[in-house]
């Protein structure tokens, strides 16, 4: 399955107070495994932020980054890890 077809995932494992992202639906897994939390679903709705239950994470929303984030490195795809 294309990685296109599923839903965002995006961490913090860098510790920084915000991610950019490009998409409203995605799911945060706060670090990466095996210290990851419940991957969680986030909807933002019509909000432009949203804000992890779990590790209080704040998500902006930002159309211009796709299906990406910034930093960028927050990206995690779970298809492709080891």
């Amino acid at each position: 399955m294309a990685s296109s077809h599923q839903t965002p995932h995006f961490h913090n494992e860098i510790g920084v107070p915000t991610i950019r992202v490009g998409v409203r639906e995605f799911m945060c897994t706060g670090a990466l495994p095996p210290f990851d939390h419940p991957h969680t679903f986030i909807d933002m709705g019509d909000s432009d932020d949203a804000v992890c239950p779990y590790c209080s994470t704040r998500y902006l929303h930002d159309g211009s980054l796709g299906h990406g984030c910034e930093p960028a490195s927050c990206e995690y795809r779970p298809d492709t890890a080891p």
